[in-house]
């Protein structure tokens, strides 16, 4: 039997509902949901001994049973003359007190503020069904007329799929009149809609507009959403954050019904906001492993990332979450990560918190009433301190944040808020310094807290810092790239020059510094607030042999190029090493690091010039445009000969070793060689050496472009 109309436009047209409802008899057609689906947002907006207007009744048994639970001072109206005769017939003797009228909405012949609420569930949707001058003109008249018969303070109650076109007209046209406008999620109940009737992929929302006195000359707008059937509703500053904030759960909704059909869409990540703020709480990957063989009970499970730790391979990347999943043995493996700013009570209170929304994102064919694990490391959430936020007026939000490794090790990192999951920075801390938070709230949260609830992390002033821990691999193969020069079993009795572009916190330089006692740097920082986080948090200094210079390494380096010659007769320096460690501000870029003139051909010669001749230029690439990549590569070739290059395992990062001279090519084993002799140097007694570090591992996998 066909229901359905050929084009949406029909939903406007009278005899389209009156062929409608003699094909369908007297069997009730629910738009949207019944009243068990829709009573929670009902019952919150309506009392029983209000006046209520429903327009477009159609033959739905949602009057119906109001009338039954006490709301029975209801009218009916609706333009099909057919469908009134079967509600009149249907509601005679057991309904005495509710009529059914036929009439035209847009043409009401009810007197002024008739009714305290109006009830549309689906009307409006039905009858705007483009963004036609004619359709508008109509919707314009229908919306007035229910201005017109409600009272004020009454309430229109508009159940609708709030597709864009639809939220704009409601919204603008009722916020323009003074009215506040909230906009009401109704619970999902996928399990309750019969397999005969249609099911919506978008969610129903309910448009709560409250009639408020008209004020001349005030321009005051109140726009509220609610996301849950009993959350708060959250206050948003303009009708585009609305739409936004709707726009937002209709594709939730889309997702979770892609994803309960099948699996394999490929990589899908989400955020899971707060009710009360509407701030990212959770973000979410889910992971599909296809090749894992169903079971009844390996179908899905919920892996909480503690805190800190979601930048880690393993957590952070897809191929680690890809390997984490097959690890687990599960066909849907959902990480969650936990967003820095927001406040977790422990296991227990995020798997009562996660443990309905996930199970909108559980997979086709899981058994019903089936238990969901919930997997962590360790069994706990991890521990996440932020030490320090602040804006700079050049890299722009960031927080410096001490986490807990998996070594039960504190790790202090700097991370940019534009880049949230990346660590710019980070140090390792030393163990059994003091904490500097509050000894009751010490006290307290150890009251609260369960056996086996990890301590608070070290405090932070800067000597509180291991100086000889690297912690990033980047840094530690940049390290190993000294091996390249000449007698490396004699540099730390060699004076040794080095131009660092890009402090950071630090570490680079300071590692140099500490371990070659003869060694003469110069760091180039742009951004004057990370000196002040190196000094400070990081336990950075400077000194007769560390020297920090603000400014553009871009024109730093131009300077240095162009001394020669000059009447003031400074000559231009040469490095033994030059190092870039600086990324790009710019996002949409397929190379986050180094911004691209840092590599191009000009200024590529400047760097050259400034290089002695056994020296190396180091550079750390992170490009995801294979094509960018070739030609930064191809153009380094031809200024720099000899360049090898260095994959960091697991993450983007590629070191570049840059040097003049290609026939002093050096082939794996005499690198090999090279990075032992420089290692049994440094690791001589009273050195500080950190045992996991194997200058030679480093240089294992370097390949000669």
């Amino acid at each position: 039997m066909n229901l359905l109309p050929k084009s949406s436009k029909e939903f406007g047209s009278v005899d389209y509902w009156e062929k409608f409802f003699q094909q369908r008899g007297k069997k009730a057609f629910e738009w949207y949901g019944t009243y068990l689906e829709l009573c929670g947002v009902l019952h919150k907006y309506m009392k029983p001994r209000e006046k209520v207007l429903v327009i477009g009744c159609g033959n739905s048994e949602l009057s119906e049973q109001l009338y039954d639970v006490g709301y029975q001072d209801i009218v009916n109206i609706d333009i099909s003359e057919v469908v009134i005769k079967q509600m009149k017939e249907r509601n005679a003797s057991r309904r005495p007190q509710m009529s059914f009228l036929k009439m035209d909405m847009t043409q009401m012949e009810f007197p002024d503020a008739s009714f305290q609420v109006v009830l549309d569930k689906g009307t409006l949707d039905a009858v705007l069904t483009d963004e036609e001058e004619k359709t508008l003109q109509q919707v314009d008249r229908m919306l007035a007329e229910v201005g017109r018969v409600l009272q004020v303070g009454g309430r229109y109650l508009c159940i609708s799929l709030a597709q864009a076109h639809v939220l704009k007209k409601a919204v603008g046209h009722f916020s323009r009149e003074g009215w506040m406008v909230r906009v009401h999620q109704v619970a999902s109940s996928q399990d309750r809609v019969l397999e005969a009737e249609p099911r919506f992929p978008l969610p129903v929302f309910a448009f709560i507009m409250t009639k408020f006195r008209p004020t001349p000359g005030s321009a005051l707008q109140i726009l509220e959403l609610c996301a849950q059937e009993q959350g708060k509703p959250v206050r948003l500053e303009s009708a585009e954050r609305l739409a936004e904030a709707v726009r937002g759960r209709q594709q939730y909704a889309w997702l979770c019904s892609q994803l309960c059909r099948k699996a394999g869409l490929g990589s899908v990540s989400l955020d899971l906001c707060s009710g009360d703020t509407g701030e990212p709480r959770y973000t979410l990957h889910v992971v599909d492993s296809p090749a894992v063989k169903p079971s009844r009970d390996n179908h899905f499970a919920i892996f909480i990332i503690p805190q800190g730790r979601e930048t880690e391979w393993l957590f952070g990347m897809e191929e680690g979450r890809k390997q984490l999943a097959a690890s687990a043995g599960f066909r849907r493996l959902i990480t969650v990560a936990l967003h820095r700013g927001q406040q977790y009570e422990g296991m227990e209170s995020i798997q009562a918190e996660l443990s309905a929304r996930v199970m909108e994102l559980a997979p086709a064919g899981m058994p019903a009433q089936q238990q969901v694990p919930f997997l962590s490391v360790g069994g706990d959430i991890g521990v996440r301190t932020i030490q320090h936020q602040d804006c700079s007026p050049l890299s722009g939000d960031y927080v410096i944040e001490d986490v807990q490794g998996d070594d039960k090790c504190y790790f202090r990192r700097l991370i940019f808020l534009s880049n949230r999951n990346v660590v710019q920075s980070e140090a390792r801390l030393l163990k059994g310094v003091s904490h500097r938070a509050q000894k009751k709230r010490k006290k307290d949260r150890k009251k609260q807290s369960p056996a086996g609830t990890p301590e608070e992390p070290p405090a932070a002033p800067g000597q509180s810092i291991d100086k000889s821990y690297l912690c990033c691999e980047h840094h530690k193969a940049m390290i190993a790239g000294l091996a390249l020069l000449r007698n490396p079993e004699l540099l730390l009795g060699t004076p040794l020059a080095l131009l660092v572009v890009g402090l950071g916190g630090g570490s680079l330089p300071l590692f140099v510094h500490d371990h070659f006692p003869r060694s003469r740097i110069e760091a180039v920082e742009i951004d004057p607030s990370m000196l002040e986080v190196a000094t400070q948090w990081f336990g950075f200094s400077q000194s007769d042999r560390m020297k920090v210079h603000i400014a553009d390494g871009l024109d730093y380096i131009t300077s240095l190029a162009g001394r020669e010659g000059t009447a003031a007769g400074e000559s231009r320096p040469q490095y033994d090493v030059i190092m870039f460690d600086v990324d790009s501000k710019d996002p949409t870029l397929g190379m986050s690091c180094p911004p691209p003139a840092f590599v191009d051909q000009p200024f590529l010669q400047k760097v050259k010039s400034i290089l002695s001749p056994e020296g190396v230029f180091i550079l750390n690439l992170v490009c995801r445009d294979l094509g960018l990549k070739d030609s930064v590569l191809g153009g380094l070739k031809a200024v720099f000969p000899l360049l090898y290059v260095r994959r960091i395992e697991g993450e983007v990062n590629e070191i570049l070793f840059c040097q003049l001279h290609p026939e002093r090519k050096l082939a794996t084993p005499e690198l090999l060689d090279m990075a032992q002799a420089l290692e049994r140097t440094l690791r001589k007694p009273g050195r500080g050496w950190d045992n996991t570090y194997v200058l030679s591992d480093m240089l294992k996998t370097v390949k000669i472009v």
